[in-house]
């Protein structure tokens, strides 16, 4: 409670010194400066006159247009944003331009109801309505169509999952399952990151600067034309990054990282757009572990870097046949490495996307697709303590879906009926029906819900995995004295994991600044994973001593459970130069275990791996045409089985522009604590975890 109040007193401090600094701005103002946000002469919102970039800023918009602003992620089709029947939020290129977000999970932090915890310096857990942990398995995560979900591990690597930030057009964040299009794991999220076109990032941009934390980073793109219809850009990026806080003073997590790529749009007709795009990464890891030893001390601390490397190439054709029937094809290939500390994996990806939009009716619009998807492994591990059944293995998955849009009454209901039809090589076919309703009675409210279905579908973990791993707490009852160790047993039998979803959204705008967006849900989950003690299995049997204990734990689907909530999010503009977005989001998770039984205690920990409650506020303000002033203030409920407790979190940015193109920035985060833990350790997460230190940067751009 504490922390909450020390939350509600900072949120406040932050306004009130943002709402004094832009009266007192607004006074020494000349006339005409101010006034209508639809007033096109005006600067408009956040706009700044020194910048000249080749599009508008979806925050130089008035409130009308980023309320129509046009979203894909909820239905594949454009639409509305204010009349997009999801629990959906927008994080858009301005808005990560002034955080001073230099990797992407720093950027996810904006959106309300995502909780983004930092594991180390360079892991992060980042989940939706629960369930978070290091490789979040319910959340599907697409940059520019391209699915970046590990199959072996059920979830991603979010320290490799990284872009020029400047390069990104809008983030759309799905609250809630989306695999009635999207297809398995998007159980109760859907992250889609959309990056601008080529044409759009024509010039020269560089940035460079540094820190305590982010000791070094630059950066340099430049984009061109290739012919009177044919536009490129290419990148580089680099990031240097120091360790984290570590209470023993042992801390390992510093990482490196560069990466480049390249785009092409090429428009054939005004009906035709091809596009050409690339990226290539590498670097290092830092990290600390337990390591399982089968003799004695049985466990022992390791440092050292996973070499991860990676590259992916993407193709698109685009046509349109005309404004209510588009089709598009996609290809592309995935190359992955981790050389980790404990194992390696290797992994190549092709995928084919086919989808089609057309209107058969007036008041009926179909979106169908089909897609197949081929990929190739290799993990190879330590075989005493980590090993698949299989080192390498080819995984194929087919899909298609179709979802009809029906207007029941023009400009006031509308139906949506959808279901998607998968394969895959685990659990064979798996179905994913979903319904929205949208009731929209005047301009200013939206009404709308939904009830859906989506799975998460086995991994190699759940099928194949051996491991031998030191267990850390809760120790079981039945085990007095540690050292203890548990033998994972994969289960080829295991089933998918299955949500039915019932959600229910309210947006209104009761002034022509102001908008309130309100989603509640209850999502019922069933044949969760549970690790189930087998000591009758002769192939792998206990070894119980005074000095030892090896438990074999055999993955079962046997955990039922059930989450709820609600989410409320504000947009309020105060003024042509000020920007507030307030959020509240309120989770509870309740997990059930069969009444007999030895049991992982870790699984059902989940209950309290996601705050209960969380707060944001955010504000962008304009101090006339040179200065800019941008604020964070975050509160997180305690984590109480991981034993972190809440915290406070204020972030700010200051930017000058002395001259047209140059930018300086000076960018605070983690304020109000020298360092504080985000995460904790868990059975699901190798990597020993460290506490986020204060962070001070700085850093310029120049844009021709």
């Amino acid at each position: 409670m504490g922390q909450l109040i020390h939350c509600i007193v900072s949120i406040a401090l932050c306004a009130v010194t943002d709402f004094a600094v832009v009266t007192r701005t607004i006074a020494a103002e000349p006339p005409g400066r101010s006034g209508s946000a639809t007033n096109q002469n005006s600067a408009g919102p956040l706009a700044s006159t020194n910048r000249a970039p080749t599009r508008p800023d979806l925050t130089q918009f008035t409130m009308d247009q980023l309320m129509e602003m046009k979203v894909t992620s909820v239905s594949k089709k454009p639409e509305e944003f204010f009349n997009a029947p999801a629990a959906l939020y927008v994080i858009t290129s301005e808005e990560i331009r002034r955080s001073g977000a230099r990797v992407l999970p720093e950027a996810l932090r904006l959106s309300p109801g995502l909780n983004v915890a930092q594991i180390d310096a360079s892991k992060w857990a980042i989940s939706s309505r629960g369930f978070n942990e290091r490789l979040a398995n319910k959340l599907l995560v697409l940059i520019d169509g391209r699915s970046v979900y590990d199959p072996a591990f059920s979830g991603l690597y979010w320290e490799t999952q990284d872009l020029l930030l400047e390069d990104i057009d809008r983030i759309e964040v799905i609250r809630g399952p989306g695999g009635t299009l999207w297809g398995a794991n998007a159980v109760n999220g859907v992250i889609n990151i959309t990056t601008k076109s080529a044409k759009e990032t024509q010039g020269l941009s560089m940035e460079a600067g540094g820190g305590n934390v982010y000791q070094g980073f630059q950066s340099v793109r430049y984009g061109g034309k290739l012919g009177p219809n044919a536009y490129y850009r290419v990148y580089e990026k680099y990031l240097n990054h120091g360790e984290f806080f570590d209470p023993a003073g042992n801390a390992a997590d510093d990482w490196r990282m560069g990466r480049g790529g390249m785009r092409v749009d090429w428009e054939l007709s005004e009906s035709d757009v091809v596009t050409w795009q690339g990226d290539v990464f590498g670097g290092e890891v830092g990290a600390k572990q337990i390591m399982p030893l089968t003799r004695r001390p049985y466990a022992e601390i390791t440092t050292g870097d996973a070499k991860v490397d990676g590259a992916n190439l993407l193709s698109r054709w685009q046509h349109t046949f005309s404004e209510e029937n588009t089709a598009s094809l996609q290809v592309y290939y995935d190359h992955f490495n981790r050389d980790d500390l404990r194992y390696a994996e290797t992994r190549d990806t092709f995928d084919l996307d086919y989808q089609h939009r057309f209107s058969p009716f007036s008041r009926n619009e179909i979106v169908y697709g089909l897609g197949y998807r081929y990929s190739k492994d290799l993990i190879e591990g330590e075989p005493a303590t980590f090993r698949f059944d299989d080192p390498s293995r080819e995984l194929s998955l087919g899909s298609a879906f179709l979802q009809d849009t029906i207007t029941i009454v023009p400009e006031r209901l509308q139906l949506t009926l959808g279901s998607k039809l998968e394969h895959n090589d685990f659990t064979g076919i798996e179905t994913q029906p979903g319904t929205r309703l949208l009731w929209t009675p005047h301009e200013r409210h939206a009404i709308w819900t939904s009830v859906a279905r989506a799975v998460r579908t086995p991994s190699r973990v759940d099928d194949s995995l051996q491991a031998h791993l030191p267990y850390v707490n809760p120790v079981p009852p039945f085990i007095r004295s540690p050292p203890a160790a548990i033998g994972i047993g994969g289960n080829a039998k295991f089933e998918s994991e299955t949500l039915l979803a019932y959600e229910l959204g309210y947006r209104v705008r009761p002034l022509d600044r102001l908008t309130f967006d309100l989603a509640l849900f209850y999502n019922d989950y069933d044949k969760l994973r549970l690790g189930e003690f087998d000591f009758t299995n002769p192939a792998n049997p206990p070894q119980i001593s005074q000095e030892y204990a090896y438990l074999p734990l055999s993955i079962e689907n046997l955990m039922k459970g059930e989450t709820y909530g609600a989410e409320l999010v504000a947009h309020w503009n105060p003024t042509d130069t000020w920007k507030l977005v307030a959020s509240y989001s309120y989770l509870k998770v309740q997990l059930h275990v069969p009444p007999a039984g030895l049991f992982d205690p870790i699984s059902p920990t989940a209950t309290a791996r996601s705050p209960r409650h969380q707060m944001q506020l955010h504000s962008l303000l304009d101090l006339g045409e040179q200065w800019q002033l941008d604020t964070g203030a975050y509160y997180v409920d305690r984590l109480p089985t991981l034993e972190v407790p809440s915290f406070v979190r204020l972030d700010f940015r200051v930017s000058w522009r002395p001259a047209k193109n140059w930018e300086l920035s000076f960018v605070a985060q983690n304020v109000l604590d020298n360092h504080h833990p985000e995460f904790g350790a868990s059975l699901d997460n190798f990597d020993l975890p460290t506490e986020v230190r204060r962070s001070v940067y700085a850093f310029v751009s120049r844009r021709f």
